[in-house]
């Protein structure tokens, strides 16, 4: 394959895999917490990282990880202790974080919003071999939170109440959800931008849950959806000239689409099997199964009334 004779490619599809891994790892979490759209604020506020870090001459990826964690933690304990609601904090990190990035960016030195169209958009054939040791280390650090704490997480995304209850630290690990978020929508700023991340969250977990129900099973296939539509949007867009993040947005919600044509005439058989077999379920011994013929005192072996002798009583000694 010509496309692997490109060192730049190489690194492109290595970027690619970890990012289809590390997303959907996350995502399963925030689409169980109805938080689907928590991408999309933290990316805006990573933005704001990223124009630091072009302003003060360092490196835009770290930058956006510390402002991106800053962020998320900051909207996790408004969720949690304000009397705000999520939507609208959620919309503070969208408007805040986007305004912060484009004034700043322009306060740097020969700086403009030109240069932040690779991080809103993604770039990833212009990754470099740092930015994939980067992307390496991050998505160690994701994967290690996300499988290793499978369990505790899904319980505080399931019922935080009564994860509590069981002696889970409920507000570490909300926090700690937040932070592993935050990390990955800089894992995958390269790949599909900053604008089109949350998709990659979701849209994986979403086209997965159409198949099957069970979590393990969900996580397993929203990563090998992630994977495969990573890389086959790097390679679209190497052979035909397109944005990257486009193509794989795009190949990801064309997928959920494929899944859920597929998903909806099996649900409808595995329906009916279900109501044939409780149909044809019947119980045996002497009263039950097939009809009985009518006897004296009886319809169908259940008799028709109580004898007196059949009465219960007591009486004292």
């Amino acid at each position: 394959m010509d496309i692997l004779t490109y060192a730049f490619m190489q690194r492109a599809l290595i970027a690619a895999a970890l990012v289809g891994i590390t997303a959907p790892a996350v995502g399963i979490y925030l689409v169980q917490r109805r938080q689907a759209i928590m991408g999309d604020g933290i990316g805006h506020v990573a933005l704001t990282g990223v124009a630091l870090g072009v302003l003060l001459n360092t490196s835009p990826v770290w930058m956006a990880v510390l402002v991106a964690t800053i962020g998320a933690v900051i909207m996790e304990l408004v969720r949690s202790y304000g009397k705000t609601r999520g939507d609208i904090a959620l919309a503070m990190l969208f408007y805040g974080g986007m305004a912060g990035g484009v004034l700043i960016i322009n306060l740097a030195p020969g700086g403009s919003t030109a240069n932040l169209t690779s991080y809103l958009f993604g770039s990833i054939t212009s990754v470099s071999p740092e930015d994939v040791t980067v992307t390496a280390i991050l998505a160690a650090f994701v994967l290690v939170i996300t499988l290793g704490l499978r369990r505790q997480l899904f319980a505080i995304c399931q019922d935080e109440e009564f994860a509590r209850v069981t002696g889970l630290p409920v507000r570490v690990l909300n926090l700690l959800l937040a932070v592993t978020a935050a990390v990955t929508v800089t894992v995958a700023m390269r790949a599909v931008g900053l604008l089109l991340v949350s998709a990659l969250l979701v849209v994986p977990v979403a086209a997965a849950q159409q198949a099957t129900r069970g979590f393990a099973a969900t996580l397993a296939i929203s990563v090998a959806i992630g994977v495969i539509v990573t890389l086959s949007g790097t390679a679209v867009s190497f052979y035909v000239d397109v944005p990257p993040g486009a193509s794989i947005v795009l190949l990801a919600i064309a997928v959920f689409a494929v899944f859920s044509l597929v998903a909806a005439p099996l649900a409808k058989r595995r329906a009916r099997a279900v109501v044939r077999d409780e149909q044809g379920c019947t119980l045996e011994g002497p009263g039950w199964g097939s009809p009985q013929p009518e006897r004296s005192g009886e319809l169908g072996g259940v008799p028709a009334a109580r004898k007196p002798a059949d009465d219960v009583g007591a009486s004292a000694p």
